[in-house]
């Protein structure tokens, strides 16, 4: 089957309910690889164009799953491997209610998805080791990450307080009693 019959496949096979599938609970067999990839800005690409329909792309993500290191879209009936270049989603906008350790820090994705940063939703920041530019992250939903917008880490970054944490001086914000380091103190 090709590639485009198996997207529409599997869209016909997707339950119409608004958010995530419980796709935690299906353990379909695994049908090969499609040509969908997620590029690290959060655009889908589907045989190499760009998913324009925003609609779609709620759709395609509310089926994602990871398994280990590796992203497959599933229904009850079909599993497809796909390629993610970085995390599923991008966090686009951050709201911030209260101060200090009060702070709740809510997240919104690229594909509407809200995640309120804390212990069910934790965020890390992973410093690349040769540029030593940060990528913040915050966990969407189980075992999914958004890459965190560069803006919006900006925002955060205007939200950090210093913290130390084992002898050594951090900055970091806070969110639902958590602290999240984001950087090492100047």
């Amino acid at each position: 089957m090709s590639d485009s019959g198996k997207a529409n496949d599997l869209l016909a096979q997707i339950p119409s309910h608004k958010g995530p599938a419980p796709v935690h609970l299906w353990n379909p067999d695994f049908c090969g690889d499609i040509d969908m990839r997620i590029a690290r800005d959060g655009t889908w690409y589907y045989l190499g164009t760009p998913i324009g329909r925003k609609p779609m792309v709620r759709l395609f993500s509310s089926i994602i799953r990871r398994d280990g290191d590796d992203y497959f879209l599933v229904t009850p009936v079909e599993k497809v491997g796909i390629r993610v270049d970085d995390a599923p989603f991008v966090a686009v906008t951050l709201q911030v209610e209260g101060s200090g350790e009060q702070q709740v820090l809510r997240f919104t994705s690229n594909v509407e998805d809200e995640a309120v940063a804390g212990p069910g939703h934790p965020l890390r920041v992973v410093i690349d080791p040769v540029t030593q530019e940060p990528s913040p992250y915050v966990l969407m939903r189980s075992n999914l990450e958004a890459l965190i917008h560069r803006n919006v880490f900006y925002q955060m970054v205007e939200l950090a307080v210093p913290r130390e944490i084992e002898g050594e001086e951090w900055l970091g914000v806070w969110s639902q009693g958590e602290f999240y380091p984001i950087g090492r103190s100047a």
